[in-house]
Formats: structure tokens, C-alpha cells, sequence
């Protein structure tokens, strides 16, 4: 059993929940600090992590899935667990049911609107993984899909909506969906060939990094408007200007004739990226601010 475990949390990557979750943090924080002018409980902030691990590994299984036949045939894919063999599509589907009953009590234990907004969330979880059959766009909807963590931890806390919200879900939205297009460059051939639908496939790999260097420089552009937008200050416009520098960098390590440092740019620059924003982020409210 606990050899199966490891083999789970492995296949769904579990290390990149790195990406998301520091947002989702920062979105509840914000969205009490701007809507309630408190900070959110530690019951709130437990709900919420376990609300995006449910979500994230129901969202990861069910693409490993859906997805498997097209992993057996890919050479960097055919060693993950299911296309392996190390794990049956039937002990991951338990796992994604497993993942979605915990994302449903979490959510029943906050805010109404979450549980009520939770079937929106689960329809794109599984609409993305279909997406590169018939879609270029596959990135924005992984984007759009992902980028509800801030959204849905805002609305978890508050109950309500707000512009800074919504700013701040399109930011993290055309971050996640710029670095996904610079992650499949990897499969380049492959998804030509296997006629699977990318950026990449569609555009070429200079074309593709082109893409997704403007998604970027719009990312940048929205986490300024975020520092307009809110009661954050110098410490958080600090960690803005680091963190869009680590924008630049990783388009600086990737070329159209060198993906080597793709992995590099992928996990280490944007894992970077968000724990750095999320602790310049408390660093103001906490400490300068002292909330």
C-alpha cells in the first residue's frame, strides 16, 4: 500500500503543487486583508489546502487517465506509472474519487459559494484533459482551469467577487498557461506527428516561445496592477520585479534549437516564482503592515 502511494503521488507529480498553492494562499489572504480587513483563520487556510490537493490530484489522475493510451506511444511519457503498468486505471480512478470527496468537504466547509461553484471547477478538471484533441488553445483552458486556485481561495474566504480577484485569477491563469506552452516544446514531434493539438505543433517551437514570452509579459503587467489594485506596498512590488525577472530567465534558458533546460526553466524558475511572491506578499501584510 505504501508502495502504491509513492507511485501516486509520483505519477500526479505531487512536488508541483508548488505551483498553485502559494497563490491560492495569497488569494485568501488578499481577499480577507481587502474585503473583511482580517486575516483568514487557520481552519480557513487548512480547508483551502486540503480543497487544492483534492483538486490538483483529482485533476492530475484523471488526465493520466484519459490520457494513457497517448503516454504508451510517446517516448517521454511511456514510463509513467499506468502506461508501465505499476498502477491499474482502476486504482487511480479510486484515487480521483478519493481526491474528489475530500475537494467536496473541504468545500462544505467553507464559504456557500464554494461548494456551489465546486461542479464548475470539476467540468473543466475534466474538460482539459481532452483538450489537445481538438485544440490548440489546450494551454489557456490548463491556464484558466488551474488559475481558479487564488479565485476559488478568495471566494472561499469572502463569499464574494471582487476586480482585484478576478485580476489576479487572470494573471496566475496566463502564467501557468505561458509556461505549459514552453513545457511542451518537449513534445514537439511527437504531437505533430501523433496529430495531438499544441502551440507548439501549430506554431513551431520559435513560434511557440514567442507566445508564450507575451503571455508573460502580460503576467508581469497584471501582478503590477495587482500592487495598484490592493493595500500591498514596496515589499510586494520588491517581490514583483524579482519574480519578473525570473520571467525573463526562463525564456532566456529555453531556445528554439536547445530545450535542454527545459525541466530547469519549468519547475525551478516558476516553483521560484510563486513561493517568492507569496513571502514578499506576507512579508508586507504580516510584518509591515502588521495584520
Amino acid at each position: 500500500m505504501i508502495r502504491k502511494i509513492g507511485i501516486i503521488l509520483e505519477m500526479i507529480k505531487f512536488e508541483h503543487t508548488i505551483f498553485a498553492l502559494p497563490f491560492a494562499f495569497m488569494g485568501a489572504i488578499l481577499g480577507a486583508v481587502a474585503m473583511e480587513q482580517r486575516l483568514p483563520s487557520w481552519e480557513e487556510i487548512g480547508w483551502i489546502t486540503l480543497a487544492m490537493f483534492g483538486a490538483r490530484s483529482a485533476a492530475m489522475g484523471l488526465n493520466r487517465v484519459i490520457d494513457k493510451a497517448i503516454d504508451l506511444r510517446n517516448p517521454r511519457t511511456e514510463k509513467r506509472a499506468l502506461p508501465a503498468g505499476l498502477l491499474k486505471s482502476a486504482e487511480v480512478i479510486i484515487f480521483i474519487v478519493v481526491s474528489l470527496v475530500l475537494m467536496f468537504i473541504a468545500a462544505a466547509n467553507l464559504q456557500p459559494i464554494a461548494l456551489k461553484l465546486m461542479p464548475i471547477a470539476v467540468a473543466l478538471l475534466v474538460l482539459y484533459s481532452y483538450t489537445k484533441r481538438f485544440t490548440w488553445l489546450c494551454h489557456l483552458v490548463l491556464g484558466f482551469t488551474i488559475g481558479l486556485s487564488p479565485l476559488g481561495a478568495w471566494v472561499a474566504v469572502t463569499g464574494h467577487f471582487d476586480p482585484a480577484a478576478w485580476l489576479l485569477y487572470a494573471t496566475v491563469a496566463l502564467w501557468i498557461a505561458g509556461f505549459d506552452i514552453v513545457y511542451a516544446t518537449q513534445d514537439f514531434d511527437y504531437d505533430r506527428g501523433a496529430g495531438l493539438h499544441s502551440i507548439p505543433a501549430r506554431f513551431g517551437l520559435a513560434g511557440a516561445l514567442w507566445f508564450a514570452r507575451i503571455l508573460h509579459m502580460v503576467t508581469a503587467i497584471g501582478f503590477i496592477m495587482l500592487f495598484m489594485m490592493t493595500e500591498l506596498s514596496w515589499a510586494y512590488l520588491v517581490g514583483t520585479i524579482v519574480s519578473i525577472s525570473l520571467l525573463f530567465y526562463q525564456h532566456w534558458l529555453v531556445r528554439p534549437n536547445d530545450l535542454s533546460r527545459v525541466q530547469t526553466a519549468f519547475f525551478g524558475m516558476n516553483g521560484t516564482l510563486s513561493v517568492v511572491l507569496f513571502a514578499f506578499t506576507i512579508f508586507d501584510l504580516l510584518v509591515l503592515k502588521q495584520w
